[in-house]
């Protein structure tokens, strides 16, 4: 790079920028094996006679995986050593974009209804086990990935990757991973949270999660020394302006921070409607099949009072749901 410093790219420009591609051989294999193993699981369990919704398939291929290719091969790589801002983007991407795709697929309940009954059984116990619980414990994942984005900026760790190609494929790595840790277990509908991470607890997590993933990008762009100042100083285009480059990209990590935050709080949303709407269809066929024998045995005793429902006369968390949709009753 040193060799090459004088040979400066033409100005980014959103043409030069979207027309711009370089391989990048270990995203690629990243992408090959996810994308492989998904449409494996997804191929199985049709085989089974099962069906996996073609909208989960869009959202791990087109979002995940699509996030994935452009953050390290697109226009942003590409001008990724010689402006933080698109660094900053690729980084941001990865950590938070890219995971959100890949959860929105659910690869971990397609990997249970993929896998004979042993296999998927060695998984959960994996998932549910100690060492992966602690690590996906909403708290401890959301200051993972807090930590995560602290130390690649305000470190040793972002300029020396910019100088060695195995830890700056190691950093992509790195910061896919930590987002991934957050975001598959809140999405899944397999149980890999605990107990008490009920619906609204997970939106309410997903929220403090937004107001945590905007830090990164404000002290980015308010921070007053250089970040990786002596590279960029050094390889950015003449007549450039690294501070104002940082601002750039620290607005940016903001922004899409702020824009990611919104999907997945919907997502987490619709999942609690969905689990509302499922145990509502439970709770009136349980109610039908109370009701119906309840008539004769009223008229075969000729009793001239009704008999009261079980819901008026019961204790328990059915009843008081019951009795509270029959206000009138």
């Amino acid at each position: 790079m040193s060799e090459l410093s004088a040979v400066y790219l033409p100005e980014p420009t959103v043409g030069r920028l979207l027309g711009s591609w370089q391989p990048d051989i270990p995203a690629l294999l990243i992408v090959a094996v996810l994308g492989g193993l998904y449409g494996w699981g997804v191929v199985r369990v049709r085989r089974r006679g099962g069906s996996w919704p073609p909208a989960r398939v869009a959202a791990f291929v087109l979002l995940g995986l699509g996030a994935i290719v452009v953050t390290t091969m697109s226009g942003l790589a590409v001008y990724d050593r010689e402006l933080f801002w698109p660094a900053a983007v690729q980084n941001v991407g990865l950590d938070l974009l890219a995971p959100l795709g890949l959860a929105l697929g659910d690869p971990l309940r397609l990997t249970m209804e993929a896998l004979p009954q042993g296999g998927a059984a060695r998984v959960r116990r994996a998932l549910t086990g100690r060492f992966v619980g602690l690590l996906t414990f909403p708290l401890v994942s959301t200051v993972l990935v807090l930590a995560t984005e602290l130390t690649v900026y305000f470190t040793p760790y972002f300029a020396t990757a910019l100088r060695v190609g195995w830890l700056h494929e190691l950093m992509y790595l790195h910061l896919l991973a930590a987002g991934c840790l957050f975001v598959l277990p809140v999405l899944t509908r397999e149980q890999a949270l605990p107990v008490w991470c009920t619906h609204p607890v997970r939106a309410a997590l997903v929220f403090l999660d937004g107001i945590v993933d905007a830090l990164p990008g404000l002290v980015v762009m308010t921070h007053g020394t250089l970040i990786a100042g002596a590279w960029y100083l050094h390889h950015a285009p003449p007549g450039s302006d690294v501070h104002h480059d940082q601002q750039l990209g620290g607005g940016a990590m903001l922004g899409i921070a702020e824009l990611v935050a919104l999907p997945f709080l919907l997502a987490v949303l619709a999942q609690w409607a969905r689990a509302e709407r499922a145990e509502t269809a439970v709770l009136d066929r349980r109610l039908d099949g109370e009701l119906a024998p309840a008539a004769p045995v009223a008229a075969a005793d000729g009793a001239a009072e009704l008999v009261r429902p079980w819901w008026e006369t019961e204790d328990g968390e059915v009843a008081e749901r019951v009795r509270r949709q029959r206000p009138g009753d």
